[in-house]
């Protein structure tokens, strides 16, 4: 008689990661569009590395855990980092002379608005899981619509209104970091997430 055994291995929840990267990079980003820093040479690091790499593990352990509004939400926000830092390499002339000569904006507009419509479709899945989430992925909306307005040139108020959505969406993910983190830790609701807003 054949007996079949299932293994399970067991992962831990990788969202604090995950959002410790996004609060990283978008606090360190906004610090540049408010004009508190200049440049994009020392944002590099943090989009390449918390924006980008820190995303892209949680997706994959989130892949492991059948959770598929992570794995998709921080894998695609991950690939964006690292398509928003090789575009300031290009811009800066380290990817060679020809790349950066004939950079066009327009196409980072439309980027930009490609991620805007895929933003949309992940905010509704959001609006199914908690509040938290919900307000997190209305101000990722927010930022990638004025990120796009902005490349389009449709004014400075975007850019404006880009650098305060990527704060307060740095605020929102170290909120998030805190309740994964503490609910978890203690067995008990510390940090509250709130409801779904739809069923």
């Amino acid at each position: 008689m054949e007996t079949t055994q299932h293994v399970k291995i067991e992962t831990a929840d990788p969202t604090p990661l995950g959002l410790m990267g996004l609060a990283m990079v978008t606090l360190v980003a906004c610090s540049q569009k408010l004009g508190i820093s200049e440049g994009t040479s020392l944002i590099v690091p943090w989009a390449i590395f918390l924006g980008a790499l820190a995303q892209l593990m949680a997706s994959a352990l989130d892949f492991k855990h059948n959770n598929l509004f992570g794995a998709i939400a921080f894998g695609a926000y991950g690939f964006f980092w690292l398509g928003v830092a090789s575009t300031w390499l290009i811009k800066a002339g380290v990817l060679g002379e020809t790349l950066q000569q004939t950079a066009d904006g327009t196409q980072l507009a439309f980027a930009f608005l490609g991620y805007f419509v895929f933003s949309l479709i992940v905010t509704l899945a959001a609006f199914r899981l908690n509040t938290m989430l919900s307000v997190l992925m209305l101000l990722i909306d927010l930022l990638l619509l004025s990120l796009t307005m902005d490349a389009f040139a449709m004014g400075h108020i975007w850019h404006t209104i880009a650098a305060y959505s990527e704060l307060f969406i740095s605020i929102g993910s170290f909120y998030g970091v805190a309740a994964a983190m503490l609910n978890k830790s203690y067995g008990r609701v510390m940090v509250p997430v709130g409801k779904a807003w739809t069923k």
